[in-house]
């Protein structure tokens, strides 16, 4: 039940823009991202609304959109797709929520491979863009 009452904050905050304050609100303090790009997990609240945050803007265009939804209790599967730069991306964000809806866990894996350098080409400049 909580990947359900947590999915539907997701969503929200995804319609919403993705902003830092809104995810902020619905990441635990010791939750963990795991990017299809960066081989060490990364953890608490900061760096992972910092990559979700440019995820957003990178991938989160006007042609991002979840495929399929599989949710296990308190894990939830979503499929995505997007184009960036005419290049085709087929992802899947795997979220595991706490027993009160929050993030505690959140894994991006992204395919084909030039689709994977591209989401680290953008990801990389929104970061640094973030930094300054």
């Amino acid at each position: 039940m909580s990947a359900e009452l947590g999915l539907k904050r997701w969503h929200q905050v995804i319609e919403n823009g993705s902003c830092a304050e809104e995810l902020s609100a619905i990441i635990r303090d010791d939750a963990v991202f795991h990017s299809p790009v960066v081989h060490t997990p990364q953890v608490g609240r900061p760096i992972v609304v910092a990559y979700l945050s440019a995820a957003g803007k990178t991938l989160g265009n006007d042609s991002f959109e979840y495929v399929r939804e599989l949710i296990d209790g308190d894990n939830a599967m979503l499929e995505f797709t997007t184009e960036m730069d005419d290049i085709h991306v087929n992802g899947i964000d795997l979220i595991r929520f706490d027993e009160d809806g929050m993030i505690a866990d959140f894994k991006v894996m992204v395919r084909p491979l030039k689709a994977v350098n591209k989401v680290w080409e953008q990801m990389a400049a929104m970061l640094e863009k973030m930094k300054g």
